[in-house]
């Protein structure tokens, strides 16, 4: 080395460490710099899209609230247009109620199905159709000749099934309509026809063939 060079001490190992220090420094807050908004951006956006869901949670909601509503005020007008005469037969009474009923399931045809198939598992729906089912039941064993409290309880089970088959049937016949009204009429009578009679005092129908 000449003597007109000057030599220039090399960097300490302290020096070096401190300025790798501060590179990853500013670095690190160039990258904080550009990770704040992106992140604010995720809260914002995550938040409002929790709201949104919530709105639309909160919607669907009101509109199960509505239509159960409104199932309820038509079962209960259903049940007071459904009515058991003792002074009339079997039969009548039976043609009177099945009537009503299949002339509701027409005229509100969506409504049913939407009970019955969408909401088939929801327990708000299914209690209302549970209790309609019920005040059904109730009025057909109040107009049956019952030799007994034991014959009572039999008739009783007899008909629970019977009305969910009725209402399962109609279902399906507004669904799609393979027999004609008369038909499912005759199929709904005989059905119940043909179950109780073993377990009454006498023949409700007797002119009707077994």
């Amino acid at each position: 080395m000449g003597c007109g060079s000057i030599a220039r001490p090399a960097p300490s190992a302290t020096a070096s460490a401190v300025g790798s220090q501060s590179r990853k420094t500013g670095s690190s807050a160039c990258l904080a710099r550009d990770e704040i908004p992106v992140a604010v951006a995720h809260v914002q956006r995550t938040g409002l899209l929790g709201a949104v869901v919530g709105r639309r949670r909160t919607a669907r909601r009101r509109q199960h609230d509505l239509f159960a509503a409104v199932y309820q005020q038509a079962a209960d007008r259903l049940l007071a247009e459904t009515r058991f005469d003792p002074g009339d037969t079997l039969v009548d009474q039976l043609i009177q109620g099945l009537d009503t009923h299949l002339d509701y399931f027409i005229a509100n045809r969506n409504a049913v199905l939407a009970a019955n198939r969408v909401l088939a598992g929801d327990p708000v729906i299914q209690t209302i159709m549970t209790d309609e089912l019920d005040a059904l039941r109730a009025r057909l064993l109040g107009v049956l000749p019952l030799a007994n409290e034991n014959a009572r309880e039999a008739v009783s089970s007899v008909l629970r099934s019977w009305l969910v088959f009725v209402q399962t049937l109609c279902v399906d016949w507004l669904t799609r309509q393979t027999c004609t009204r008369t038909e499912l009429h005759d199929v709904r009578v005989g059905a119940v026809l043909g179950a109780i009679r073993p377990l009454l005092a006498s023949d409700p129908a007797p002119d009707r063939p077994r």
